[in-house]
C-alpha cells in the first residue's frame, strides 16, 4: 500500500534520512522505534507529504504523492491519512465532537454524514457523554481518544501516530494500544506508529528499529 525507496532529508546540512526503503501493508500495525534523533518522526512527516524529501520516492495506493501538485496533494491527505499526534493538537475552542469533524467539513463531505460518523466514532471510543465537552474539560485520555476519532472520521486508508501514548499513564496507555488492535481487527485499519513504549512496539505486527537515518 505504502513503499518509500531511498528516502533521503537533511536539515540545514544535517543529514537525518540517508536513503531508507519501507513497504507497508493494508491491516498492518507497524512500529518505529529507535533512539532520538534517529529519524523516525522526519520519516513519518514524510509519509504523511507534511514535509518533503530531498531525494527518493514515496509510492502510496500506487500513485507518486511528490508529483502531485499542492490542491491534489492536499485532498488525497485529507482523504486517505489520518494523524495522531503526541500533543493531540485538539483545537481549544471546539468541543470534541466538533475537532472530530473538522477534517470531514475540509473534505467537503456532507455535514450531516460527517455529524453522524463522527458521533458514532466518539461513542464507539467510550466518549459519548463528553461529546459537547472541550478540551480543557477532558482528561489526557480522552483527548487522544478525540484525536483517534479525528483521524478516523474519513476513512483514511492509513493511520499515522507520532508517540500516540507518550503523554498519557500506562493504564491510558495500554488502553489506547488495545484500541489500535480493535480498529485493525474491525476494520482492517493500517497504522504506522512511531513510538518508545516498548509493549506497544512488541504488539506490533512488524518492530522496525531507526539508527542514524536508516532502518536497520
Amino acid at each position: 500500500m505504502i513503499k518509500v525507496s531511498q528516502l533521503t532529508k537533511s536539515y540545514q546540512n544535517l543529514p537525518v534520512l540517508k536513503g531508507v526503503d519501507l513497504e507497508i501493508k493494508q491491516g498492518e500495525i507497524v512500529a518505529i522505534t529507535g533512539a532520538s534523533g534517529a529519524g523516525k518522526s522526519t520519516l513519518l512527516h514524510l509519509i504523511g507529504t507534511l514535509d518533503f524529501p530531498d531525494g527518493g520516492e514515496i509510492s502510496f495506493l500506487g500513485k507518486d504523492v511528490l508529483k502531485m501538485k499542492k490542491k491534489e496533494l492536499a485532498k488525497f491527505r485529507n482523504k486517505n491519512i489520518g494523524f495522531v499526534f503526541q500533543f493531540h493538537h485538539l483545537l481549544p475552542e471546539f468541543t470534541a465532537h466538533e475537532n472530530v469533524c473538522i477534517p470531514g467539513y475540509i473534505g467537503n463531505r456532507p455535514k450531516k454524514e460527517v455529524d453522524e460518523r463522527a458521533q458514532e466514532l466518539l461513542k464507539m471510543l467510550g466518549l459519548a457523554d463528553r461529546m459537547t465537552h472541550k478540551p480543557s474539560q477532558l482528561s489526557g485520555g480522552e483527548q487522544q481518544r478525540v484525536s483517534v476519532a479525528r483521524a478516523l472520521i474519513n476513512n483514511p486508508s492509513v493511520v499515522l501516530a507520532d508517540e500516540p501514548s507518550g503523554n498519557l499513564d500506562s493504564k491510558n496507555a495500554e488502553e489506547l494500544h488495545n484500541l489500535f488492535f480493535e480498529l485493525r481487527d474491525k476494520f482492517n485499519q493500517t497504522f504506522v506508529i512511531v513510538t518508545h513504549n516498548t509493549l506497544l512496539s512488541e504488539m506490533s505486527d512488524r518492530k522496525l528499529v531507526m539508527k542514524d537515518g536508516l532502518i536497520c
